[in-house]
């Protein structure tokens, strides 16, 4: 019964997460069904996932349902298991959907709860990439989860904060006396202050995070922010995912990283980058201009335990910057 309810987890996670499932899940599901010669575990996936109330309220993308229920129509077929009505008319009814720019992705949390996300059915839209999740910064929300002190009772201003998972992950779970998300498309912060209204926070105290933090949202141009700006922030904890994509953007970001290290008074924050390393050329130029800078960076070791459903196909690095001693 262990493994069935791990299945059923499985399952439900990589539906509301949108997150493909592997061969070896399927696998495990056959495996299950085989052993009992019956449709009921199916049935119970479907309540965990596409009949669920919350798969009502805030669906994923009708492609995906299609591609899900396809799957498991074709494996009840394939073992000739008994047919499930309500499985053929949620399929009939995910085809009827009208075709959506947009969908609803919700992180279950190991702790109890979620996040949920509207994102960008498309990985470039409205002229950004800031409209959807990217796998650095779901690796960054793990990390967080793993290293309280970087965050508990702290200020932190999250750069390119895109549509706010990790900043959600961290007020959830983390407890940051404040926490500043920042970006600067206007319709990235449109879409995120969308997603905090839907998680429950609002900027201001009223709508803070849990354990009575406040939440901000900051529009932070990375070549012009000043320094007064960034004091006023008074970040004890700098963090940004994905952010090392462009070599363009590289010198407003490493010249803004810099100011961030000199302006913080008494001491310095912490800054942690979370990066999936693409483009190695790109990447290393990134180091090369922070080295020039006069900012150093260490390789934060060890992966971070999965905590969240998603599919880690990038070869990812979290790294800590300081400011060399003279």
């Amino acid at each position: 019964m262990e493994d069935r309810a791990a299945l059923l987890s499985t399952f439900q996670a990589s539906f509301f997460a949108m997150t493909r499932l592997s061969p070896l899940h399927w696998e495990r599901l056959r495996g299950e069904l085989e052993k009992d010669k019956s449709s009921e575990l199916i049935a119970a996936i479907l309540k965990k996932t596409s009949l669920s109330p919350l798969a009502q309220k805030h669906p994923p993308s009708a492609k995906y349902r299609r591609s899900f229920l396809t799957e498991l129509i074709t494996m009840l077929e394939q073992m000739c298991l008994e047919p499930l009505d309500e499985l053929y008319e949620g399929l009939a009814g995910v085809l009827s959907d009208q075709k959506s720019e947009d969908c609803y992705k919700t992180y279950l949390l190991a702790g109890g709860g979620a996040v949920t996300l509207t994102e960008s059915v498309a990985l470039v839209s409205q002229g950004t990439t800031g409209l959807v999740t990217w796998e650095a910064g779901l690796h960054l929300a793990e990390w967080a989860g793993e290293h309280l002190e970087a965050f508990s009772g702290r200020v932190v201003l999250e750069l390119g904060c895109g549509v706010g998972l990790t900043g959600l992950v961290v007020c959830r779970g983390c407890s940051p006396s404040r926490y500043v998300f920042s970006d600067f498309h206007p319709s990235v912060l449109r879409r995120l202050r969308a997603n905090l209204e839907l998680n429950g926070l609002g900027e201001g105290p009223a709508g803070g995070a849990e354990g009575g933090g406040v939440v901000r949202v900051e529009e932070l141009d990375w070549e012009s922010v000043s320094e007064e700006r960034l004091r006023e922030i008074g970040a004890d904890t700098v963090i940004a995912s994905d952010v090392v994509y462009d070599p363009d953007l590289l010198p407003g970001l490493v010249r803004l990283l810099s100011v961030v290290l000199r302006c913080s008074s008494p001491a310095a924050p912490q800054v942690f980058i979370c990066s999936p390393i693409r483009n190695p050329d790109t990447y290393n130029s990134f180091k090369r201009q922070l080295e020039a800078a006069g900012v150093g960076h260490e390789v934060i070791r060890g992966a971070a335990r999965q905590a969240l459903s998603y599919q880690r196909a990038s070869a990812i690095e979290m790294m800590q910057l300081t400011l060399h001693t003279q």
